[in-house]
């Protein structure tokens, strides 16, 4: 087979190899995660009736107006929450993806959160649904975190971190 030479006079450049399988499920488990939320964030929209008698219900003395406001900063609060997380979760499957030394770090600092964030969460009463959403997320951020650690992972972040020669 014939193959030119370069006539720039520069060898081509490497190619990189791409992630390993421990990367590709790990990527894919953080695509499941913004999945997850954002069913989650649309489940939670949908029952925003139910809502204001949850409300009304933990705190009987609120009036209509405090009612009403209290409603809202839940629902934009849990709104703007929702879109953090899935946003979150599609910018670590992208940087780690890539192979983005900082980003497993990060991902595992943000996992570290969502755990506080879980035992908080069971600790307090009521809200089945939430927790079992809120374990299936924890689940899957755990089994991206434990593939992203794996040798293989840690190979090619080690092989995508060095510059490339030129």
């Amino acid at each position: 087979m014939y193959q030119p030479y370069p006539s720039s006079g520069q060898a081509p450049e490497p190619v990189r190899p791409g992630p390993p399988g421990s990367v590709v499920m790990a990527v894919r488990l953080m695509y499941a995660g913004a999945v997850v939320s954002a069913l989650s964030l649309v489940v939670g929209l949908l029952t925003i009736s139910s809502l204001r008698s949850s409300l009304h219900k933990s705190d009987p003395s609120l009036t209509a107006s405090q009612l009403h406001s209290l409603q809202t900063v839940v629902v934009v609060g849990s709104v703007l929450i929702g879109l953090i997380s899935i946003g979150l979760w599609l910018w670590m499957a992208a940087a780690n993806k890539a192979g983005k030394s900082w980003a497993r770090i990060v991902a595992t600092v943000l996992f570290g959160l969502d755990t506080l964030f879980l035992l908080l969460g069971v600790a307090r009463a009521g809200a089945a649904a939430g927790t079992l959403v809120s374990i299936l997320t924890w689940l899957i951020g755990g089994g991206a975190i434990i593939a992203l650690w794996r040798r293989d992972a840690t190979e090619y972040i080690t092989a995508q971190s060095k510059p490339q020669a030129r």
